[in-house]
């Protein structure tokens, strides 16, 4: 099994000294998921929390909605020349009955902790259709106030972080700003998953009642994760993408970005904000 963190030395400049020094840096390995023993995707992760990055993949692919259908996931040899187990390799077996996708070479999926989900075939294909649509009934409420303490909540739990300086996070927050989970990973779409699959392992799915916080920014595929996890709010640090906001907007989600201390921009779902009517101004 792959590390969380790795040492390398490095030569250090400070000020016009050299020396040299071990660093702590973020490990990052390939992961394959198998779907009922056939290749589906590779992803560059930070090693940890496999099998939930797994089943989260899962459930933004639309192939899992809840834990029965869920058989079981296990590590399985990798491509080694004496056939040993790498521990970057696991197979997802599904219940019988679950619909899987058509696995072909265009349907296959490459990741990146940088980009995330490349090689879909058109922009149809990554608009995966939700068996958890967004129904936070009564709707979820949160006020400017409680979103502003979530990034430094988040940076808090970043365990990792404090060490290499190179992970992303993403958090779960219930409606009072109670930290409910938190994950660390090279990828901030790898993070995402995770936190999805153990929510999912756990039979909490859809998370109706939660805020996703992340660090950096909110692209199209976070928020579908989002989406696919029927989560209400999601909130980044960062910037949106248009076609993030155009997704929170079709579908309900609350979409919050440039959350850094008391300011905050909502692009989408502002009916879930809580805000004084006399400071809303055009």
């Amino acid at each position: 099994m792959g590390r969380v963190t790795e040492r390398r030395k490095v030569i250090r400049i400070r000020d016009g000294a050299v020396s040299t020094r071990p660093d702590t840096l973020v490990a990052e390995e390939p992961l394959e998921i198998r779907l009922n023993g056939k290749p589906l995707a590779i992803t560059m992760r930070t090693p940890g929390d496999d099998f939930a990055l797994a089943a989260g993949f899962l459930v933004s692919e639309g192939v899992l909605a809840s834990a029965p259908d869920l058989r079981n996931i296990v590590y399985c040899a990798g491509a080694t020349a004496d056939g040993s187990n790498t521990y970057n390799v696991v197979d997802v077996t599904t219940a019988p009955g679950v619909t899987v996708p058509d696995i072909t070479l265009e349907r296959n999926v490459y990741t990146t902790s940088s980009c995330g989900l490349c090689g879909k075939a058109s922009l149809d294909a990554v608009r995966t259709t939700t068996r958890h649509p967004i129904t936070d009934t009564p709707p979820l409420r949160v006020t400017p106030e409680l979103l502003s303490e979530l990034p430094d909540r988040l940076r808090a739990a970043q365990r990792v972080f404090d060490r290499t300086g190179g992970l992303h996070a993403a958090a779960l927050f219930d409606e009072h700003g109670e930290l409910l989970d938190v994950r660390e990973d090279v990828g901030r779409h790898n993070a995402v998953d995770k936190l999805v699959g153990r929510a999912l392992q756990s039979g909490d799915l859809p998370l109706s009642r939660t805020v996703l916080m992340v660090s950096g920014r909110a692209s199209f595929e976070l928020a579908q994760k989002a989406v696919m996890a029927g989560i209400p709010v999601l909130a980044a640090v960062s910037a949106p993408s248009s076609l993030a906001v155009d997704l929170a907007a079709e579908t309900g989600m609350t979409l919050v970005g440039f959350l850094r201390g008391s300011s905050m921009n909502v692009y989408a779902g502002e009916e879930r904000i809580v805000l004084r009517a006399a400071a809303v101004r055009a």
